[in-house]
C-alpha cells in the first residue's frame, strides 16, 4: 500500500497554527482515502515548549506519527532556531529516506523553511511524488523582516533553489490568490499551482452567546465590549496601531482589549502596556483546543494584522477561526491585500491602515454602535461554512492526493 507522508516540524497534540491545519487534514483524510496510509514526519517538540519530548512513534486514528530527535534551543533567538532547523533537516531526511517507497506521495509544508528541498531530493531518489503545501514564501518573508542572511546573493540562491523544487513538484498548494500570483511571476508553471484556503474546525468552533460563555465571567468581561486578538504575536504582525487605539480608548471603561496567545512580540507589548498604564488591556495564554469556541467567542470583534510588505507571502490563519466563531474582523494592513479583499467582498468587518490608529478607533466605535446581533453572527458563520470549512478543504486536498 502506498503512503502519503506529510513533513512539518509540529503535529498533534501541538496547538500551533500549522500543526492544527496538518492535524485536521491528516486525520480527516483517513476516512476519505482508503487505499493509502497516512504518515507524518515531525519533531518531538511543541511550538511553545522546545524541551518537550513527545513519543518517537505512535499511531493515532490510523495516522502513523514519526517524531525525530532535534536540538532543543527553541524560538527565542535566531541562532537557536537555526540550530533546531538544521537538526530537523538532517533527522527528517534520514527518516524520509527510510519511509519512502516508489509511488508514495510526499507533502512538504514550510516549517522549517525549504524543507521542500529535502523532500524533492528524497522524492527523486525514491521515484515518489512531491506536493508542496506553502503556508508562506521563504526567503521573501525573511528578507522583508530584515533578516540579514536572507539578502544579496544568498537571497537569490535560496529563491532559485526554492523555485526549482516547486517546478519539480506535481502540485504546489498555496493559501491565497496573491500568493499564487507571486509564484506565477517567479516562473512556476500555472498548472502546478492551486489555491486551497486554510480553515478552522467548524464542528469544534461555533458561536457561543455571551450569556452562555463561562470565560466572559471568569475573565471579568461581563458587560464589556471586547476587542480581541487571538493567536501568534509574531514579527509579521503590527501591534503599534492596536496599542495606540487602546491608549486612545483607555478612559472608556466599557471597552476591553484582549490578547490571547504568545509570540516574539508579547514581552514588548506587555511592557508598553505597563509603561502607558493601559489597564484596559488583558492578556491570556493560548487556550486548549477544546475551549477555542469559548475563547474566540469571548470577543465582540477580532483584530487581525499583517504588515503590508508581507502581502502575498503570508495569510493569517486566525481569520478562519474568527469566522467560525461568528465574529466580525477589524483588519489592520494593506487595504488591497488578500484578507482585505475577502472582508470587503463578504462584508464581514472593516479594514484600516497600519499606523493610522484613528481609523481603528472609529472602526471600534462603529462596531459598538452596530450592537452585534445573533443574525449578524449567523451571517459571518454562513460565510465560513460556504467558503472556508474544514470539510471543503479536505475534499479539495483529497482530489489532489488521489
Amino acid at each position: 500500500m502506498n503512503k502519503i507522508i506529510f513533513i512539518n516540524r509540529y503535529f498533534y497534540p501541538d496547538h500551533s497554527a500549522t500543526s492544527q491545519m496538518l492535524s485536521d487534514l491528516a486525520f480527516g483524510l483517513t476516512s476519505q482515502i482508503q487505499d493509502k496510509e497516512i504518515h507524518i514526519v515531525t519533531s518531538q517538540q511543541r511550538y511553545d515548549d522546545a524541551s518537550a519530548k513527545l513519543p518517537s512513534y505512535e499511531q493515532i486514528n490510523q495516522v502513523h506519527i514519526h517524531r525525530v530527535k532535534t536540538t532543543q534551543f527553541g524560538r527565542q533567538n535566531l541562532i537557536g532556531r537555526a540550530g533546531d532547523y538544521l537538526s530537523f533537516y538532517l533527522s527528517a531526511a534520514i527518516k524520509l529516506f527510510q519511509l519512502t517507497k516508489k509511488g508514495d506521495t510526499l507533502v512538504a509544508k514550510t516549517d522549517p523553511p525549504l524543507i521542500s528541498v529535502i523532500a524533492a531530493i528524497i522524492a527523486k531518489l525514491k521515484k515518489a511524488h512531491l506536493v508542496n503545501w506553502l503556508q508562506d514564501l521563504f526567503p521573501e518573508v525573511a528578507a522583508e523582516l530584515g533578516i540579514k542572511l536572507a539578502s544579496g546573493i544568498i537571497y537569490k540562491v535560496l529563491k532559485g533553489i526554492r523555485n526549482k523544487t516547486l517546478n519539480l513538484a506535481k502540485m504546489n498548494v498555496v493559501i491565497g490568490e496573491l500568493m499564487a500570483e507571486r509564484l506565477k511571476k517567479e516562473g512556476i508553471e500555472e498548472n502546478k499551482i492551486t489555491v486551497i484556503h486554510n480553515w478552522a474546525d467548524g464542528e469544534q468552533i461555533k458561536p457561543v452567546p455571551h450569556q452562555q460563555n463561562p470565560l466572559r465571567n471568569e475573565w471579568g468581561l461581563d458587560g464589556k465590549f471586547v476587542v480581541g486578538y487571538s493567536g501568534n504575536l509574531g514579527r509579521s504582525h503590527d501591534f503599534s496601531t492596536i496599542l495606540a487605539a487602546a491608549e486612545a480608548l483607555k478612559d472608556n471603561l466599557n471597552i476591553k482589549f484582549l490578547f490571547i496567545g504568545s509570540g516574539a512580540q508579547l514581552p514588548d507589548i506587555q511592557q508598553q502596556c505597563k509603561e502607558k498604564e493601559l489597564n484596559n488591556v488583558l492578556f491570556k495564554p493560548y487556550q486548549p483546543r477544546e475551549k477555542l469556541d469559548q475563547s474566540l467567542s469571548v470577543s465582540d470583534v477580532h483584530l487581525i494584522s499583517l504588515k503590508p510588505e508581507l502581502e502575498g507571502l503570508i495569510v493569517p490563519s486566525k481569520f478562519y477561526g474568527v469566522l467560525a466563531a461568528g465574529r466580525s474582523v477589524l483588519f489592520i494592513g494593506d487595504k488591497a491585500g488578500e484578507l482585505a479583499g475577502i472582508i470587503k467582498r463578504e462584508q464581514c468587518g472593516q479594514c484600516v491602515e497600519q499606523n493610522v490608529s484613528e481609523q481603528l478607533v472609529s472602526a471600534i466605535k462603529e462596531q459598538i454602535a452596530q450592537e452585534n446581533s445573533d443574525a449578524a453572527s449567523e451571517q459571518v458563520r454562513k460565510l465560513f461554512d460556504d467558503e472556508f470549512s474544514k470539510a471543503r478543504a479536505i475534499t479539495e486536498f483529497r482530489k489532489i492526493l488521489n
